[in-house]
């Protein structure tokens, strides 16, 4: 195996050794620098997000998500918006909120006329389809037969499970997208082990989709619960009874996922795991995880470790799920 990533001390492996922080090695620091800083930013397409994006670099990817009450229009106006603006665009399309074959033309031919270039395609959080889409794997067929013009497509992974499905189940219906998706993106997890495994499970299993690790942003409690509720009822609840401890526990501070980056550092490099970026869940708090990301590059471009974090969240102990169907 051609690693290209080392650490001073051995880390993590199969969920079970101490992911703290280290001080990494020179080639590990230089890796970790290119991945957070060709890092995706995910936001959520409320009012006036694209007035905190300015201080993305441009050339940014910034993936737009798509909510069942706000629907797959909401998302393409941002995508309209934002188009102009020197950033990567990549909007999410839920199979379950596309009627039918004509919806999904237009939804192609509309993606095309704003260059969209990326796409992520989701199963949608929402209990009935509004159509013939009931899963990401019925919408990626229908992209295929119609020869769509995108670069490439993107599908989830799941570290953590899912609540809906069993791993045996997750790991069938990801090697049936693998010939339709060009790369994959875990869904938030806080513990550097389970991610890491996970990895190297489905690569045991043949899947060889490139990986894209899901972060969470820096979030502050107040603008986490705030969003949840702007999202929408159902929203809501979904969100908070997902992510319940996760909240339950910002309530008192905020968090920073410098441990869970310097957790997965040494494992980065390995060419057989296939890892190429992370992908940061911001909740909107786009300017304080660009702010969190440029810290923890100059700490890395000047050998230093990551800095203790007062109050912060141990991430062992929860991870954070995306309930779509698959």
């Amino acid at each position: 195996m051609n690693d290209r990533l080392s650490l001073e001390k051995p880390g993590l492996s199969h969920g079970k050794e101490d992911p703290s922080p280290l001080l990494p090695s020179e080639v590990s620091r230089n890796l970790l620098v290119e991945l957070l800083k060709g890092s995706a930013f995910e936001i959520f397409p409320l009012p006036g997000v694209e007035g905190h994006l300015d201080s993305l670099p441009e050339g940014t990817h910034v993936t737009i998500t798509c909510s069942p009450t706000q629907g797959i229009a909401e998302s393409l106006s941002l995508t309209e918006k934002l188009r102009s603006g020197g950033l990567r665009v990549v909007p999410h399309i839920s199979a379950r909120l596309v009627r039918d074959d004509a919806h999904l033309q237009a939804l192609i031919e509309r993606l095309a006329e704003l260059e969209v270039a990326h796409l992520f395609v989701i199963g949608g959080d929402v209990t009935q389809p509004a159509g013939k889409f009931p899963s990401t794997l019925s919408l990626l067929r229908a992209l295929a037969d119609k020869g769509h013009p995108f670069e490439s497509i993107g599908v989830a992974g799941y570290p953590e499970g899912h609540p809906f499905l069993d791993d045996d189940s997750l790991n069938e219906a990801l090697k049936a997208k693998e010939p339709f998706a060009n790369y994959l993106v875990t869904q938030m997890c806080f513990d550097p082990g389970a991610i890491i495994s996970w990895v190297e499970a489905i690569r045991r299993q043949g899947i060889r989709l490139p990986v894209y690790i899901g972060l969470p942003g820096a979030v502050l409690a107040r603008r986490l619960l705030r969003l949840s509720l702007k999202i929408g009822v159902g929203d809501s609840a979904r969100f908070l009874t997902k992510h319940s401890n996760l909240v339950m526990r910002l309530a008192k501070s905020s968090y920073r996922p410098d441990d869970l980056v310097m957790g997965l550092a040494h494992r980065l490099g390995e060419s057989a795991l296939k890892i190429e970026g992370f992908h940061l869940y911001t909740f909107n708090a786009v300017t304080d995880t660009e702010a969190w990301r440029d810290q923890l590059v100059h700490k890395l471009e000047n050998n230093e470790a990551a800095a203790p974090q007062p109050e912060r969240l141990n991430p062992l102990d929860q991870g954070g799920h995306h309930a779509d169907p698959v």
